[in-house]
């Protein structure tokens, strides 16, 4: 089939549907009602990471025995003394505005029975400080800034849309591009899937917001949408990446075997009290660390991948049997129904669960302003690398990060959007020199097998060995599939394997690298 071809000029490309995206766009749009903005998102709207984000957002609500200063020590502690402390206190003391924002505009989280907000804590916090709406926080988010974005006639939403590729002076001046070179974004090719078709967009500026990575590991929590597109596209543009090997595992995801993607038992109930217990039933986590249960996520998915490794279980229990069960099943009513779906009832029956990759802390790197290293081109959420994660995300911080950042993006493009004008001579897509048939086994068959290694191979704990190993494995699946893509009709199954070889390649390098253990990177040989 030959691809059709057009071309589309806007204002502002904002690229993925999740709360960093949505929330930039909303105030674009509103600021700027003659602009033109446009949402490409691979999927529906509403799938993304934000919708799958079950504990809550982060913030200093109740400052009689909560403040800025602890929050910003929680986040310093939980990143391993990597974060940037400028931005964590960027980031915390802007969370009070932006959550308004978010209320304002019609996101409806808990309250207890004094009608005031009902803040849960999770691991790594010091005080209760986390907003939530039960235990579907993110979809609740997601569909208040939704119905927003349905307000604003100048955004368009492109549905069923994948970007394909950044443009920069590589395709418009064609010549060869170089990292850390003077560059700018001229916008993005994108796969319009329904119609077969290759929408070369044109933008003044360009939102990168197309979240995390989470697929390419074998179990995680993060829908089949997370294919690390963001960053392979910024990447192949040139852009800057930091902060790779950082990978964090939730502790918690719901042992299923066949599931895809895992059914994720959010950090906030160990923080209603719940307790971790082996196969066998036992307690574990005060051999650990001090805070138990409480310990940051990377602390706490290392303490069960030890004990799992050590008796050759396939899971481990949490424990919820002890706790207020009216209480319990209030606030968690979805994780209640999928366990009792399962035939586990949580006022008598332990729940089975394994760590699962979660997030990825590092990505393009960004300043306060979210200006990646590429003029005009901006980027926010999980896809970056803003100094506020260091080693390790401190739980419930992702949100607000997505949030804080997608206004001080829309602050700094404010200033020059209307005196901004539109890139000239861009080319459309070029797709000469493809084969019209192509046998998609080979896509399952390789994405499997990237999957494959960078479980076995790069996961909670790593070795000088395994890396190595993943590393010339990952070559020789880069090298297979940059000859298909070449020469291959394009899909984005097909583009989605470029970009899971590629940021697995990214996190192996990145790791090789590292000289010391970490947050969300452990590696045996550099055990003290």
């Amino acid at each position: 089939m030959v691809l059709k071809k057009s071309k589309t000029e806007v204002d502002v490309l904002v690229i993925g549907s999740g709360v960093s995206g949505l929330t930039f766009a909303v105030k674009m749009a509103s600021t700027f009602p003659n602009s033109k903005i446009a949402i490409v998102t691979k999927d529906e709207i509403s799938e993304s990471n934000t919708k799958y984000a079950q504990g809550g957002i982060a913030t200093v609500f109740n400052k009689t025995v909560d403040s800025f200063e602890q929050h910003v020590q929680d986040t310093l502690l939980a990143g391993g003394g990597l974060c940037d402390e400028a931005v964590v206190r960027m980031v915390v003391e802007d969370a009070p505005n932006r959550l308004q924002e978010l209320i304002d505009w019609g996101t409806q989280f808990d309250k207890n029975e004094q009608g005031n907000y009902d803040l849960g804590r999770e691991g790594g916090h010091s005080q209760h400080r986390i907003l939530h709406h039960t235990d579907v926080t993110g979809a609740e988010i997601e569909r208040a800034l939704i119905s927003k974005v349905k307000t604003l006639k100048n955004i368009d939403v492109f549905e069923h849309h994948y970007a394909i590729d950044l443009i920069t002076e590589h395709q418009v001046k064609k010549k060869k591009t170089k990292r850390n070179s003077k560059l700018s974004c001229y916008g993005a090719y994108v796969l319009d899937e329904k119609e077969h078709k290759v929408i070369t967009f044109v933008s003044k500026y360009t939102m990168l917001a197309s979240g995390g990575n989470g697929q390419v590991y074998t179990t995680t929590t993060n829908p089949v949408v997370a294919t690390g597109d963001g960053i392979g596209m910024a990447y192949r543009a040139k852009a800057e990446i930091a902060d790779m090997e950082f990978i964090q595992f939730h502790p918690t995801a719901l042992y299923n075997p066949g599931e895809h993607p895992a059914f994720l038992i959010s950090e906030a109930v160990r923080g209603f009290g719940a307790k971790l217990r082996t196969f066998d039933g036992e307690l574990f986590m005060h051999h650990y660390d001090k805070r138990e249960e409480l310990a940051s996520r990377d602390i706490v998915a290392r303490a069960i991948d030890n004990e799992l490794k050590k008796s050759g279980s396939p899971h481990v229990y949490l424990d919820c049997t002890h706790l207020d069960m009216k209480k319990f099943k209030a606030h968690f009513p979805n994780i209640t129904e999928k366990c009792v779906s399962l035939g586990i009832y949580v006022e008598k029956d332990y729940i089975p669960v394994v760590p699962a990759s979660h997030y990825i802390c590092g990505g393009v790197n960004v300043n306060k302003n979210a200006k990646t290293s590429i003029k005009k081109l901006y980027a926010c959420g999980e896809v970056t690398r803003t100094g506020l994660n260091g080693g390790n995300r401190l739980a419930s911080n992702s949100l607000l990060e997505g949030i804080v950042y997608a206004h001080r993006a829309f602050k700094s493009i404010s200033k020059k959007l209307q005196k901004t004008k539109a890139p000239k001579n861009v080319p459309i897509w070029n797709d000469t020199g493809v084969m019209k048939n192509m046998e998609k086994i080979l896509i399952t068959h390789d994405k499997t097998e990237v999957q494959t290694i960078m479980t076995n191979y790069v996961g909670i704990v790593r070795s000088n060995e395994r890396l190595l190993r993943a590393e010339r494995r990952l070559k020789v699946l880069y090298k297979d599939n940059k000859r298909l893509y070449d020469h291959s009709e394009l899909s984005s199954d097909l583009c989605e394997l470029r970009n899971l070889i590629t940021t697995a390649y990214l996190i192996t390098q990145f790791s090789i690298k590292r000289k010391e253990n970490c947050g969300g990177f452990y590696s045996l040989d550099l055990m003290e």
